[in-house]
């Protein structure tokens, strides 16, 4: 087999995906369903990869868990051209004394929904072709949700999405577009996680495992492939918006799978931003940072209840992934930030005058993070900074308008 899963806790192996299934996605030795793929492919091909310029991440097949080609859907999605922002380099140096070099993935420029979760769409379509499965489940805020009912429609599998109150009207709208369905929560993020298991429970529907789902994290983790393909090397510094927090997993698992190949790389100080109306994660950080983090800091951390974000698909209240994620930031030397949210149209205007170009509201968090970092003094002189942007403007139609009216920061 090119593939294999391998449980994270005890070690067990799934020989693959079609087993993995029929196991419910959990390990049936320990019963956790956090499991990783480890390949048998050489990874002296991705040399030849990275010689190309293709046209979607699916130049990464030998690294993915897909067995036939054949099942591949596609809409050209995960490898946009990193864009070097010099305005961002020019107020770096000319506010702080700090020359850095700023690269942008603009996952707006995706060919799928123009967000960071086309690749998981694209390679759970493909999977579920392959292994026959004819619905699927998940609970979603937004992005995630547009991605699976786009790609899941081009495959012909049928798609759910349990939405909490609060999001976006606009993504509902392109999900029934899609022909696909959403089911709108009374209560929140929290709430719809129950209800998608229960109705994946009660229908014997398969359903995303969430921020460790192997599938998604699989798709996730070709950036770091692509960051390697396109600077010749990874970043210092790595920066994202985070809700759940499979980003972060995702490239800590590229990193590692590029180091059995490549000597002396060193995985990105990883920089995760939160806005100060949902920011369990930060808090959670900063309380460990104050106590020294202490053995078994990851598995404390506060729940925000109802959060009051207007930033719809980063309002995760309830951090679980904290466990998972903090563990790698703090591998990395890095940090969590928080950034007002009241600010963001201002950050989003600044955006648009220099670069002519309209974002969405967890993109812009990410950009508000870099001027915090460096009022922090988290970035430093001769470092290379990636931010991973996740969405464009597309289904934010009222932060647009926001952005519109806004004076441009300083």
């Amino acid at each position: 087999m090119k593939y294999q899963l391998k449980c994270k806790k005890c070690g067990y192996v799934t020989p693959d995906f079609a087993t993995w299934f029929r196991q419910n996605q959990a390990c049936p030795q320990c019963g956790s369903k956090h499991s990783e793929a480890e390949y048998t492919t050489d990874y002296a091909k991705l040399r030849d990869v990275f010689k190309t310029k293709p046209e979607n991440f699916w130049a990464y097949f030998d690294f993915l868990p897909l067995m036939d080609r054949k099942n591949i859907i596609t809409c050209n999605e995960g490898t946009p051209d990193l864009e070097r922002w010099g305005f961002l380099e020019k107020h770096a140096s000319e506010r702080y004394g700090v020359d850095c070099k700023v690269f942008v993935c603009r996952n707006d420029l995706n060919g799928g929904t123009q967000t960071f979760k086309d690749v998981a769409g694209a390679l759970g379509a493909s999977i579920f072709l392959e292994n026959g499965v004819r619905e699927y489940c998940v609970a979603s805020t937004g992005n995630t949700a547009t991605a699976f009912a786009k790609y899941l429609a081009l495959a012909g599998i049928k798609f759910t999405n349990f939405a909490p109150s609060d999001i976006n009207p606009d993504s509902v709208e392109e999900i029934r577009a899609l022909g696909q369905e959403v089911v709108l929560s009374k209560g929140n993020y929290a709430q719809a996680k129950k209800e998608a298991a229960d109705f994946a429970a009660q229908n014997h529907v398969l359903i995303s495992t969430g921020n460790i789902d192997p599938i998604r994290v699989e798709a996730k983790k070709t950036m770091a492939f692509d960051f390697m393909r396109q600077l010749g090397q990874l970043p210092d510094v790595y920066m994202q918006a985070v809700g759940g927090g499979t980003g972060p997993i995702a490239l800590d698992k590229g990193v590692r799978e590029l180091q059995s190949h490549f000597s002396g790389l060193k995985t990105p100080r990883m920089l995760l931003v939160q806005q100060d109306l949902c920011d369990p994660m930060v808090q959670g950080w900063e309380s460990a940072r104050a106590n020294g983090f202490p053995e078994g800091f990851e598995n404390d951390y506060p729940t925000i209840a109802n959060p009051l974000t207007k930033v719809s698909i980063l309002s995760a209240g309830v951090p679980a992934m904290f466990p998972v994620v903090a563990p790698i930031v703090r591998k990395t030397n890095g940090d969590f930030l928080r950034v007002k949210e009241a600010e963001l149209p201002s950050y989003a205007r600044k955006v648009y005058d220099e670069m002519k170009v309209y974002l969405g509201p967890a993109s812009i968090v990410c950009i508000a993070g870099f001027y915090q970092a460096l009022a922090e003094g988290k970035i430093h002189g001769g470092e290379t900074v990636l931010l991973n942007i996740g969405e464009g403007a597309g289904r934010a139609s009222a932060f647009v308008e926001e952005t519109k009216k806004a004076c441009p920061i300083d």
